[in-house]
């Protein structure tokens, strides 16, 4: 139905969980406007402090609050007032005594903020689910031809500014906008509702929405014609690449987004000090060391030739010295860590492109679902957390490995998890020496491996191998014996698993069966 002129807003409703600048909007609105005001429970004794002139909605409504404020705006006359549609609904509205609402003001009840608390029980998380605030947004966006509703405080600035220049209304094409920010606002609530009580049940959501938020439009995607955006999960209290500070440096691209989470979530798995260097999506170089400097010279040593233009992570703060060295070595898109200290953001500095982001303290590693788009639908998955212990392996070669073999076995296991399938890892002194990734035959990645291995001059003799799925056949074992390797761990499973055991009982190899796959597409 077309309107002939914006309605000059006499009358705002006002409930607020969130009070920022709650105070000095509904002042401006009552004094400078002379907009009626009515509110609610804790807003309306916030704006009665403040010496604002508000009406309690049981007033309004000539009905109390029940329920220890559960019912409080659901009223006729609240929604009447809301819903009206001014000239069509007008005898109605007068033959009811409902006074017309031009503004809704309202924000929700915490109920992210209350479940993110350590120890929240359900009844409190239910307790802290709204009613009432979406019924009126919904209301009220519903009804933009007439009502604008205002659900975020950063609005409220702009709004009073319109007012002001459109002689006490608000435009058609304001309301309609912040009706499309009013259902975004109550669909992410109910969004979060329905994942927290899913979680509850062990359940998957059957429809996936309102989870991730926009935080970044992106320069292009992969590629520059390809449009890309980056969304997070407003839930997320993981040390993640989500919630990381960028100190200085180009704006991240979709790659550098993909890249710097590969290598952050993979330094993560690591107690001792570890760097880890990503190109392409896969790990290029890994190494713990007895601090982050000898991690980074001996990752670095891993690839020199794949870490330029890589991203580097590190699972402790950045110093000055290992500032200093990776600015000696190699050209760099991106710097993550847990901290960076001053003097070396100071030298990094220098190279003002370097993108630097500084994550919360380490944490472990996400139990957020892993999400992959296919055409037309979503995969969900539960993120590869799965660990290993000394405890879980089974050795099944004649030859028990030593404890050092197995420390090593168990670094290889711990990076073979980050890099693409099929993977193969070749480590020595808790470093990578060798990684094959992506290929379409396990041989194919094992002989990359050794390759990249020995064209880098690695001493291979003694060196454990990881592969994240069983050997179908003994032509990887007998690649990795080739180059003097002693130890492997791999999952098993395989029909012909006898087959290669026996493989590695004629080179003298130690074998460890985990039992657990570690595929990555």
């Amino acid at each position: 139905m077309a309107q002939s002129a914006d309605p000059k807003i006499k009358r705002a409703l006002v409930s607020v969980s969130n009070k920022d600048g709650i105070v000095e909007f509904c002042s401006s609105l009552s004094k400078d406007f002379n907009i009626e005001i009515i509110s609610t429970g804790g807003t309306l004794n916030t704006l009665l402090e403040a010496g604002i002139n508000a009406i309690d909605i049981s007033n309004f409504t000539g009905f109390p609050e029940i329920m220890d404020g559960r019912v409080k705006t659901l009223h006729p006359k609240v929604h009447g007032g809301i819903l009206s549609r001014r000239e069509v609904d007008r005898e109605v509205v007068e033959e009811n005594s409902i006074e017309e609402i031009d503004l809704v003001i309202v924000n929700l009840y915490p109920f992210v903020e209350t479940i993110s608390k350590e120890g929240t029980t359900v009844e409190t998380a239910i307790e802290n689910i709204d009613i009432g605030g979406p019924s009126m947004i919904r209301s009220s966006a519903k009804n933009s031809l007439y009502v604008g509703v205002v659900v975020e405080p950063s609005d409220y600035k702009s709004i009073l500014e319109e007012i002001r220049q459109n002689d006490g209304s608000i435009s058609l094409s304001t309301r309609k906008r912040l009706a499309a920010k009013a259902f975004t606002h109550t669909s992410n609530y109910d969004a979060a509702i329905s994942n927290y009580l899913n979680e509850q049940e062990g359940s998957l959501p059957k429809y996936i929405f309102g989870r991730y938020k926009l935080k970044q439009e992106l320069r292009y995607g992969e590629n520059p014609h390809q449009a890309a955006s980056f969304y997070v999960n407003s839930n997320n209290q993981d040390s993640s690449i989500s919630n990381a500070n960028q100190i200085q440096g180009k704006e991240l691209s979709y790659n550098n987004i993909a890249d710097t989470d590969a290598a952050y979530e993979c330094v993560k798995s690591f107690s001792d000090p570890a760097c880890v260097i990503v190109k392409h999506a896969n790990p290029c170089g890994i190494a713990l060391g007895k601090d982050i400097l000898e991690a980074y010279e001996k990752a670095f040593s891993s690839d020199e030739t794949s870490a330029f233009g890589g991203i580097i992570a590190f699972n402790q703060a950045l110093d000055l010295s290992t500032a200093n060295r990776i600015l000696d070595n190699q050209f760099v898109e991106v710097i993550i860590a847990p901290g960076i200290n001053e003097d070396a953001q100071k030298a990094l500095s220098t190279k003002e492109n370097i993108r630097l982001l500084v994550t919360k303290s380490l944490g472990s590693q996400s139990h957020e679902p892993k999400l992959l788009s296919v055409n037309g639908g979503l995969l969900i998955q539960d993120n590869d957390i799965g660990t290993l212990s000394k405890e879980n392996l089974q050795i099944v070669s004649e030859r028990q490995p030593t404890k050092e073999e197995i420390e090593n076995c168990l670094f290889a296991w711990k990076v073979c998890k980050f890099v693409k399938s099929n993977a193969i890892v070749y480590t020595k002194n808790y470093q990578t020496i060798g990684i094959g990734a992506g290929q379409m035959s396990r041989i194919d990645s094992a002989q990359i491996a050794a390759s990249k291995a020995l064209e880098r001059g690695f001493d291979t003799h003694g060196c454990s191998m990881a592969s994240d799925a069983f050997f179908p056949f003994r032509d990887g074992i007998d690649a990795a014996a080739e180059i003097g390797i002693t130890s492997v761990i791999q999952p098993g499973g395989s029909m012909r698993d006898q087959e290669v055991i026996d493989a590695a009982n004629e080179a003298g190899m130690a074998m460890l069966f985990t039992g657990m796959r570690h595929f990555r597409h």
